[in-house]
């Protein structure tokens, strides 16, 4: 068995994915419009390295991030060394995305927490 995507609601989905594509340099699938679902439209994100997709998706019913609830927190992607935390830790600060600054965590990770302009979270690791 293998993850074959994870799915993130946004409200701006071109938004979504120059976020991905500025931040992660991914791989940004061609724009999907629902001829069922009414307003409904996604794309998939490959970042390089990575198996799994993201599948950004939108609709008019999508609400603005509420902070911590149920469900999903966050996701983490492990970039493979600590400096390369600390540069991404750097390029988010810069724009005022980083969440918490890069430390070694009680569960053993060197990491930085960003944001996405939605509200997801996304633990860079080691």
């Amino acid at each position: 068995m293998k993850l074959a995507h994870l799915a993130l609601w946004t409200q701006d989905l071109e938004a979504a994915a120059a976020f991905w594509k500025s931040y992660f340099d991914a791989e940004i699938g061609d724009r999907y419009e629902s001829r069922n679902r009414r307003g409904f439209a996604s794309r998939f994100v490959q970042i390089r390295g990575i198996e799994a997709r993201i599948e950004i998706m939108e609709g008019p019913w999508v609400t603005p991030h509420p902070g911590e609830t149920s469900g999903w927190a966050h996701i983490a992607l492990s970039v493979g060394s600590k400096s390369q935390v600390d540069t991404f830790a750097d390029l988010f600060r810069h724009d005022g995305l980083l969440v918490s600054e890069p430390r070694k965590t009680g569960d053993g990770y060197y990491e930085a927490v960003v944001r996405s302009p939605e509200g997801t979270l996304i633990e860079i690791v080691e």
